[in-house]
């Protein structure tokens, strides 16, 4: 995330990730004020380990897009509300890519951020049949929830 000040949104997509028994790592890294850093990170990424990053920034939220310069691994971004712009800012600076460096970008805020995570379980489950069945039950216990939830607004 660009700021410690993400945290209360990217803890969205950190819950999810334990829901499914991802290991992940967070850390506060900034596309203007530690780009060095960035750029380690960015190149390191895949050597550590890394499969796919999801980057949270908000105002002119480039941090997504500078890890996608310096990496081939999969790189989410969650636009933050930050600004008197209610995160269009970090919307707009992280979806407007150039043609090949992709981010894929998910909506402002928190749901976002949830939707980043589970975009990264499902790109992590091509690959891992037990994830694979763990997304199928998140996905048949939405639908149950929902289902359950109709039900009970009939009977009112």
């Amino acid at each position: 995330m660009g700021s410690k000040t993400d945290l209360s949104v990217m803890e969205e997509s950190a819950g999810i990730l334990r829901q499914f028994g991802i290991d992940y790592e967070m850390r506060v890294l900034s596309a203007h004020r530690t780009p060095e850093e960035v750029l380690q990170f960015s190149r390191s990424a895949r050597d550590e380990g890394f499969s796919v990053i999801i980057a949270g920034a908000g105002m002119s939220a480039h941090l997504a897009g500078v890890i996608a310069a310096h990496t081939t691994l999969p790189v989410i971004g969650v636009p933050i509300d930050a600004s008197g712009l209610k995160g269009i800012d970090a919307l707009l600076s992280t979806v407007q890519m150039p043609p090949g460096v992709p981010v894929a970008t998910m909506g402002i805020g928190r749901a976002g951020a949830k939707n980043a995570a589970l975009l990264a379980v499902e790109i992590l489950s091509l690959n891992n049949e037990a994830l694979y069945n763990s997304l199928i039950n998140f996905r048949n216990d939405m639908k149950k929830t929902v289902l359950e939830a109709d039900d009970s607004i009939k009977n009112i």
